[in-house]
């Protein structure tokens, strides 16, 4: 029975939820604890190294996940990046969502130019390990 665990800053919407149950087949979706998902969702800007920083976010996925469960990871670059690689080695599946956008500019009475953005989820693309 494979999992899915979020490393991500928002709520699945609905339709990344459905996706997850029919394309990935997993049975169960867990979100980090509060505190940790504070954390991820705010990583500090102005600490060069991280490591340490997402230590307690390793630890618990540690605990939680087994070997073949996803890992949605999506956030801050370089801590995405750690993640992933750390992911691959303790045997989990890294996945991020994929998205469809598209904008929209509205031009106000005034002149004013009112841009919108529409983010659609499309589905989920595993981190590929190899480079070609």
């Amino acid at each position: 029975m494979r999992k899915l665990y979020l490393l991500f800053s928002h709520r699945l919407t609905d339709e990344q939820r459905k996706q997850a149950l029919e394309q990935l087949k997993v049975k169960e979706i867990k979100y980090l604890p509060e505190p940790l998902q504070k954390a991820w969702s705010n990583v500090p800007p102005d600490v060069p190294y991280i490591n340490d920083y997402l230590a307690p976010i390793k630890e618990w996925l540690d605990s939680e996940a087994d070997p073949g469960d996803y890992v949605l990871v999506q956030g801050d670059f370089g801590a995405a990046y750690i993640m992933v690689n750390w992911a691959f080695s303790k045997g989990f599946v890294p996945v991020y969502s994929t998205t469809e956008r598209t904008a929209e500019e509205k031009m106000g009475p005034d002149g004013e130019v009112q841009l919108s953005r529409r983010f659609s989820h499309v589905r989920y693309r595993l981190y590929e390990r190899n480079f070609r």
